[in-house]
């Protein structure tokens, strides 16, 4: 019983790393996208005079996936901010509880309160299919405005990934907990 539940929690986290890390990488090549898109701006506005609302818009759209979306890449890889002075030293099972408890009480905490606060301004932007203010601009706003309820969901399943990591080795035997988690950073 106690293997088979600890195989479970173990593709559970597997299945959220990978998810993560997919998502991660395809954003990832967003920033490219938002080069790109900056250049031609800069390109069109200085050397032909010419001016797009729409492609001013797409920087915000695009920054806006790339940070939002990115973020359970980022807690999945650990690249959240933390007091590394007392953090770094710990023993695996500290870090364990550290990791835990933190998720427990902030993240998750977080999580929730961003995605109740935002459902209601997400679903009357998607009532109406809101759209620019500007003559010209992206008739998507309650597109870009779904990521704020995307970056809590995709950031708390993480976050759970991560609490069941803890978990697993707050509850492993001692031994096997030193030797096989070795902070490779």
């Amino acid at each position: 019983m106690q293997q088979a539940r600890q195989a479970f929690m173990q593709s559970f986290i597997n299945g959220v790393d990978r998810f993560s890390e997919l998502l991660g990488r395809s954003i990832s090549w967003l920033t490219l996208a938002l080069v790109l898109v900056t250049f031609v701006i800069v390109v069109l506005r200085y050397l032909f005079n010419i001016g797009s609302i729409a492609m001013q818009e797409s920087l915000l759209y695009l920054h806006s996936l790339i940070f939002l979306m990115g973020a359970a890449y980022t807690l999945s890889h650990e690249g959240h901010v933390r007091v590394d002075i007392f953090y770094r030293p710990m023993s695996v099972r500290k870090k364990a509880w550290v990791d835990l408890l933190g998720t427990l009480l902030l993240l998750i905490p977080f999580c929730l309160f961003i995605f109740s606060i935002s459902w209601q301004y997400v679903a009357s932007a998607w009532s109406y299919h809101e759209g620019s203010r500007e003559a010209g601009g992206l008739d998507a706003i309650y597109i870009l405005k779904t990521l704020l309820l995307l970056m809590p969901a995709t950031l708390l399943l993480q976050g759970l990934a991560q609490a069941t990591k803890s978990l697993l080795i707050i509850t492993g035997p001692k031994n096997q907990v030193n030797s096989a988690s070795v902070d490779t950073r």
